[in-house]
């Protein structure tokens, strides 16, 4: 619900600040004192048209402040997808425009682009009026208005609508398989050949994931290792340079020096010494030669190795990756192999979920002709009143291509005269006939319509008496269940207003400028009294008001 509007510099607006309440909000005023330019301003808030000319002549920008109490799911969901922040439940559209021409936008403070101000505004608010373009003149709007209809009328239609959502999204999934696999064996059936080959190789080859690095580790410990073998090589070969070993020479001074005469020997413990070292060079000596390395299982590593490094880079994958991609060639493969038993399951299942799916569309249809008929009595009820006694309305359920809400083609008709044929909604009505038109359409329609705005311009135009105090009675059950902001000139319609506002413009000769405010009490009797009796309020039209006010 539009709770507040603040307008600043919008053409004849100086400063505006206006509080809106719940229910039928009523603006009344002489011609010319402003009326479309707070339209105008509201507009701008809500995404509409910038015009350079709509800024205040003197100033260099205009600002249009929209705030919301109430907002739908659909206005929660765009404001989700952008990212824009809703902790306290309220909205305030803002709207900046300069003499340049140039405008900005934001919501909630967080800037966006006027389309997305837009997408916001036509959400929260829809208006009525010679020259709005407003939802229900859009023939792709119909299904939804109808099925909203039927849901608050017929018992299980939402259920139906689900369910028809669900089988279209069935059949069309099998759909889209079927085309895929068709689609496939096209390509594939010539690929056959080089699939077999190239299943058979990987087959053979049976690379397990982490197999190429447990190879490469394997081959660099091997590669070490004969390194580490031509080393020790050359230390036990530095261990015997002049012919002897190191272990021999060392025993064979041990052994001079036992050849020494005198008693003890003096170098007794010289020589066990030598003959302990020999014995230790003679184990070092034993320890350190190198093993024998097989040669041949480097070489089966290294050919395993350039084997699986060849197949995965002429699959263009990592070799860890090449079990999955024999798996997806498998999979093709026995899909080529086994096409005439799958294309036949698949086209069976696209032709039974295509019945499925035709059955409840066709009851879809069914209870739509059920819903258009009641719609159809329910609108035609409220034309006599409204000055359209020769007016008829019906809804042409056309067929269209299959798709989730079922296949028919949705269109409101109407002839405004008999003998006329009919014609879509669009294209039958203008002025304030169509606002009429409109406003039936949506008392009917709405129900218990929340957390949106109307607003009625010219709905009164060409009318008064009783028809006048009919479309103040309609717009009045249209806003008890949302809001409506109503442009009027009418005192039968002012009557019903919860909240009456009055549009006024004053000059000082130089300085012109539109003004508008709440009236209650005698100001507002008053206000209904010159309605009716013009600049001169009398007696008759005051005690005439006391009757219109409801």
């Amino acid at each position: 619900m539009l709770t507040c509007l603040h307008i600043s510099n919008v053409v004849l607006i100086d400063k505006l600040n206006l509080e809106f309440g719940a229910g039928l909000n009523i603006l009344t005023g002489e011609t010319g004192a402003g009326k479309s330019i707070l339209l105008d301003a509201l507009s701008l808030a809500l995404g509409g048209r910038a015009d350079a000319g709509l800024v205040r002549h003197g100033t260099d920008m205009a600002t249009v402040i929209a705030e919301f109490d109430t907002i739908n799911d659909a206005v929660t969901g765009i404001m989700n997808e952008y990212g824009i922040e809703n902790e306290d439940g309220m909205l305030v559209l803002r709207r900046t425009l300069g003499t340049d021409g140039k405008s900005r936008a934001w919501v909630n403070d967080t800037p966006v682009s006027v389309k997305t101000l837009k997408v916001i505004g036509d959400e929260l608010v829809e208006v009525h009026g010679q020259f709005a373009n407003h939802a229900l003149l859009n023939p792709a709007m119909h299904r939804n208005a109808l099925d909203d209809f039927a849901t608050k009328n017929i018992a299980g239609f939402d259920d139906l609508l689900k369910n028809v959502r669900d089988a279209y999204h069935t059949y069309n999934s099998a759909l889209v398989r079927l085309d895929e696999v068709q689609d496939f064996l096209a390509k594939s059936a010539m690929e056959q050949e080089f699939l077999e080959h190239n299943v058979a190789e990987l087959r053979a080859l049976n690379v397990k994931p982490g197999e190429e690095q447990e190879l490469s580790d394997r081959r660099t410990d091997i590669i070490n290792a004969q390194k580490n073998a031509t080393i020790l090589n050359d230390a036990v070969a530095a261990m015997g340079r002049g012919g002897d070993t190191l272990d021999a020479q060392i025993f064979a001074v041990a052994h001079i020096l036992e050849r020494i005469k005198t008693d003890p020997n003096p170098y007794s413990e010289q020589i066990d010494a030598l003959y302990n070292a020999a014995e230790m060079v003679a184990n070092v000596a034993g320890q350190i030669a190198p093993d024998d390395i097989d040669t041949d299982t480097v070489d089966s590593i290294e050919e395993r190795l350039f084997a699986i490094r060849a197949v995965a880079r002429k699959h263009h994958v990592v070799a860890d990756e090449l079990p999955n991609k024999l798996a997806e060639m498998e999979v093709a493969l026995n899909t080529i192999n086994n096409s005439d038993a799958e294309l036949k399951k698949l086209k069976s299942d696209v032709i039974k979920s295509k019945q499925h799916y035709d059955t409840l569309a066709k009851k879809l249809t069914n209870e739509r002709m059920t819903a258009a008929t009641e719609l159809r009595t329910q609108i035609l009820r409220e034309l006599p009143d409204l000055k359209l006694g020769n007016a008829d309305f019906s809804v042409e359920i056309g067929e269209t291509s299959p798709g989730a809400t079922g296949h028919d083609d949705i269109t409101f008709m109407i002839k405004t005269n008999p003998g006329m044929p009919f014609a879509p909604l669009h294209k039958s009505a203008s002025g304030g006939e169509l606002a009429r038109l409109m406003l039936a359409l949506r008392v009917v329609l709405a129900g218990e319509n929340t957390a949106h705005t109307f607003i009625f311009d010219e709905v009164d135009t060409g009318i008064s008496g009783a028809t006048a105090s009919a479309v103040g009675n309609r717009l009045n059950r249209l806003a008890a269940g949302s809001q409506a902001l109503v442009i009027t000139h009418s005192a039968q319609v002012a009557g019903f207003a919860d909240k009456h506002f009055k549009i006024e413009k004053t000059s000082n000769g130089e300085i012109t400028t539109t003004n508008v405010h709440e009236i209650t009490g005698e100001d507002r009797l008053n206000e209904i009294a010159r309605i009716i009796s013009g600049a001169k309020i009398t007696p008759e039209s005051l005690a005439t008001a006391k009757t219109l006010i409801k």
